[in-house]
Formats: structure tokens, sequence, C-alpha cells
């Protein structure tokens, strides 16, 4: 079965995703294995636990710099998500949520020095700099603690490159009418996009500790979050 097969049939309905298999790097975690997980880690086709987590430098839409993945081994653990902000049913506020309360512990704890809280875009022509600090605003975003980043990729050839084909998020552009429910409340413009969710939790040597599908539990985030710091 090939990668996309793979992904059709475990997506379902909610989208698909895909990237390429890594090395096994269990050794090197602080989380044992997830219960949750459904598959060993080599049989996934995303990065997954214990596995090396993949490289990728995207500028950071606010301060115009470029932030590399690998610049935080060592020293910083990652949370990475992958969102658009006209995200119609709450998907990606919601998983943006999840690394605003991550911080916030990080912030009470006073450890934001040890983590990288990034949030990508996968809908750089509408995701502009002035759209994103907006989108921050609204969810809560606290920019003078340090550690966040909005990573924006500088082509819609380039958000494909990095977030699907290295991350393993695969997403669709769908016209508004194609979206299930009802968003007549919500104005998403011309298109919007099928998206399976991941959020990404690494530790500092850069091997994954939990890939977490679907909007994870903010509790089970920030207290995974914390094991993995030692905090």
């Amino acid at each position: 079965m090939d990668r996309r097969t793979y992904l059709g049939a475990a997506a379902g309905t909610v989208g698909t995703l895909a990237a390429g298999c890594l090395g096994r790097g269990a050794q090197e975690t602080s989380l044992g294995e997830p219960e949750d997980q459904g598959a060993d880690s080599e049989d996934l086709p995303y990065p997954a636990y214990g596995e090396e987590f993949p490289e990728s430098t995207l500028p950071d839409a606010l301060s115009g710099e470029e932030v590399s993945t690998a610049d935080f081994e060592d020293d910083r653990v990652v949370v990475m998500t992958f969102i658009y902000t006209h995200c119609p049913d709450g998907v990606c506020p919601a998983l943006t949520q999840v690394l605003r309360h991550a911080q916030a512990d990080a912030v009470e704890k006073e450890y934001t020095g040890d983590v990288a809280f990034l949030a990508t875009t996968f809908d750089p022509e509408r995701d502009t700099a002035d759209v994103l600090r907006e989108f921050g605003d609204e969810q809560g975003v606290d920019y003078e603690a340090g550690g966040w980043h909005f990573l924006r990729p500088e082509s819609e050839e380039r958000a494909r490159e990095v977030v699907t084909d290295t991350y393993g998020v695969e997403y669709e552009r769908i016209d508004p009418s194609e979206m299930q429910g009802d968003h007549s409340g919500h104005d998403m413009g011309e298109y919007g996009f099928d998206h399976y969710p991941i959020t990404y939790l690494v530790n500092r040597e850069g091997y994954v500790e939990r890939a977490y599908t679907g909007v994870p539990g903010t509790s089970r985030v920030v207290e995974d979050l914390g094991t993995v710091t030692g905090n």
C-alpha cells in the first residue's frame, strides 16, 4: 500500500496526511510509547514516537528572521502545529490554543526559555504577517514571553514541500461549498482547506516524543511538555 492510500484509509472523512518514515530513536525519549498511536512508529506515514524529527527552515512572519528546527537541538523542546487563519470549523484556533495554553504554563513555571512554539501556516497567500499577528492577538499569544513563532512559507509550493512532504500534514484546497457543516457565520473567503491536524512534541535531542493527531487535550500536552522539559 502506498503512502497516500494508507493515509486515505487512516484519516477517513477528516482528511489525509503524508510523510516519509524515519529511523527509530526511542532510546532518546523521555515519554513512554503512546498507547493510542495505533501502530508501530516505523509503520506510520509521518514522523512518530521515537523517530528523528525532520529539519526545516522557514521565515518567522512577524520578525522576518529565518527559523530552523535544527537550531533548537540541544537547546529547546519544540511544539509544532500547522494552521490557516481562515479555518471555519474551529480546528486551527483550537490547535493554536493548545500551544498558547502550553506557553502560559511555561510562563507560569518560568521555563519559556526551554521551549519553542512553532505555528506554521499552509496558506501563505492569505496569512500575511499582519493577519497572523491579529490572529495571535485574538488567541492570546504572549509575544513578550519569547519562544513563539508564526512560520510562513514563501510560496504555496514551499508550503506543500514543508508541511506535507516533510511533516505529514496533507491538505486540500476546496471550495467553501464543499465544506461539511454550517459555516454561514464564518467568512472563509474564496476557498478553504480540508486538512488533517497533527501537533508534534520534539525533545532537545531532536526526537519525536509525541505526534498528536486531531486536536489533543490541552492538559495532556502541558503534562507531556513538563515531563520532556523537566518541569
